[in-house]
């Protein structure tokens, strides 16, 4: 198994994040990836997330990026106060089950604990159930109903949540799975 190492996304690493995406949703069946359509934030990615205040790390090996995840305030209106959202989790293919996506989920965690957000949110196709899976042995619980993204792809999304403040779990359960 190859070392690998989590660092600070940089907007040099949109590319690399882009290249992750797009192999991500060719897996897919109708995921289309458009990046000046649908993700223009690659373009300046590093920037984005601190304009939200939120963090983007990458997973490196010595080929390269191999993962990401990011962290923000959500932007559900629903959300209670300081609650915060994951959002680019993909891992290459090559790459998957050698422990990445649980680094990068133990680094917004850590960030979401310091904090103090009452809860972790985040969105995921309903046809990744690869990465429900991951979520799920992570602590996370899928929420309603999934909303429809009116996007390329024609995305269908399920919510899940991870609450942090009293009576939740102190840390997730060991990952078995992978995240797309």
């Amino acid at each position: 198994m190859t070392a690998f190492h989590l660092r600070p996304a940089e907007d040099a690493d949109g590319d690399a994040i882009a290249a992750l995406i797009e192999s991500a949703f060719a897996e897919y069946p109708g995921c289309i990836f458009d990046r000046a359509a649908e993700f223009p934030e690659l373009d300046a990615i590093a920037r984005h997330f601190a304009a939200r205040d939120g963090l983007i790390w990458v997973a490196e090996d010595e080929a390269g990026v191999i993962g990401s995840l990011a962290i923000a305030p959500t932007r559900d209106t629903d959300a209670p106060p300081g609650a915060l959202e994951i959002t680019k989790v993909y891992v290459a293919a090559r790459a998957r089950r050698r422990g990445i996506a649980r680094a990068l989920m133990d680094a917004a965690l850590a960030v979401a604990r310091t904090r103090g957000a009452p809860e972790i949110r985040l969105w995921t196709d309903t046809r990744f159930t690869n990465a429900h899976r991951f979520y799920e042995v992570c602590g996370f619980r899928r929420q309603g109903e999934p909303r429809e993204c009116h996007d390329l792809s024609a995305t269908w999304e399920y919510a899940y949540r991870l609450p942090l403040g009293a009576g939740a779990p102190a840390e997730p359960h060991a990952v078995t799975g992978r995240a797309d």
